[in-house]
């Protein structure tokens, strides 16, 4: 029954987070007049041009994904890996965080991939992204710190209070009793047999996460990681000329939003409903654009790019089924000798 409960928390929880933030942004708002923007102001060509960069990121994101594999010993088929980003932007659709889950099981499943190992190189590919984002971040901070003090003007955030939180010895005190407290239950599970099965996933664990230092083709793999970013924030931009009230404003401004966006996404909801309509709606205002517009195009937008991520993920699910048809039990037979000779 706990278990039950817990499913139902991770799945209820975020659409009820996704469903408050989107209350409060269009709880006054006049769909009547987004229903005319859609019909009379929008050029769908963009949009639909939009579908492109976000598909290519994908793309390089399965195919970095196998750099990440081969110091393991493990070689997938790329279409396997790619269709498995697909499948996964679309389960994150449904419940959010699954789709890492999804990516696992699929090459576990049709290459052979141990599940935690795969895991563990998917932690260490958020980690580059992570820091990738966070360096990014910062330099739009930096460069446009008078956007982001109006933007918590505008929301009621209290900078004092979150520098206070940041800075405070208690914060640090607090921290340091958790981690004591998580390693007195770690000590006092060891001698169980749940400890051996957390002991056997967590080296495989930081097996994936030493694939970075083992991978043979950092370059390459570091022109994927910035190619995918570009890609996502190019998704943003040429959105911004599907509509007049949008297409004059700047990279510049784009960027500082898709900074906005990279930081209110770690709010797990589906496909970022929710966070991502609040600050692309709070920024937009602060570059002049009205408070029906900015409502329009999240509104507009996001509908239409979930829309996509949902045909890229069916797309990805009957093509790992057409390539993988003749495969009995999630292996073919040269896959199994592969694994045998490795063994």
């Amino acid at each position: 029954m706990e278990k039950i409960l817990k499913n139902i928390a991770k799945i209820a929880l975020p659409l009820l987070i996704a469903g408050v933030l989107l209350f409060y942004m269009y709880r006054d708002f006049d769909f009547s007049e987004a229903k005319r923007i859609f019909l009379h102001e929008m050029n769908v060509w963009w949009l639909l041009a939009s579908l492109v960069p976000i598909t290519l990121s994908h793309v390089m994101r399965g195919l970095r994904w196998l750099i990440t594999l081969e110091p393991l010993g493990y070689k997938p088929k790329k279409g396997d890996s790619i269709d498995s980003i697909f499948i996964a932007y679309a389960s994150n659709v449904v419940i959010p965080r699954v789709g890492e889950v999804s990516r696992c099981a699929v090459l576990s499943k049709y290459d052979g991939v141990p599940f935690s190992k795969a895991l563990g190189t998917l932690v260490a590919e958020r980690l580059v992204d992570m820091l990738l984002v966070l360096l990014f971040v910062c330099v739009m901070l930096l460069t446009q710190l008078d956007v982001f003090v109006s933007l918590f003007a505008q929301t009621g955030t209290n900078e004092g209070a979150l520098t206070a939180l940041f800075t405070s010895p208690k914060t640090y005190i607090i921290i340091a009793v958790a981690i004591a407290v998580c390693a007195l239950l770690w000590l006092g599970l060891k001698k169980t047999k749940f400890y051996a099965k957390i002991k056997q996933m967590v080296r495989g664990f930081v097996d994936g996460l030493l694939s970075l230092k083992t991978m043979h083709r950092k370059g390459l793999f570091l022109l994927y990681t910035i190619g995918i970013w570009i890609g996502y924030f190019l998704e943003f931009y040429l959105a911004f000329f599907c509509f007049p009230f949008t297409a004059e404003l700047s990279v510049v401004q784009a960027l500082v939003i898709f900074a906005a966006i990279s930081l209110a996404i770690i709010i797990p909801t589906p496909n970022g409903a929710g966070p991502w309509h609040f600050v692309v709606i709070s920024m937009m205002t602060l570059y002049g654009v009205s408070q029906t517009d900015a409502s329009s195009f999240a509104l507009i937008v996001h509908a239409f790019q979930t829309l996509g991520v949902m045909c890229l993920g069916a797309y990805g699910w009957v093509a790992l089924q057409v390539r993988n048809k003749k495969r009995v039990d999630g292996y073919d037979a040269s896959h199994q000798d592969s694994l045998l000779a490795r063994q």
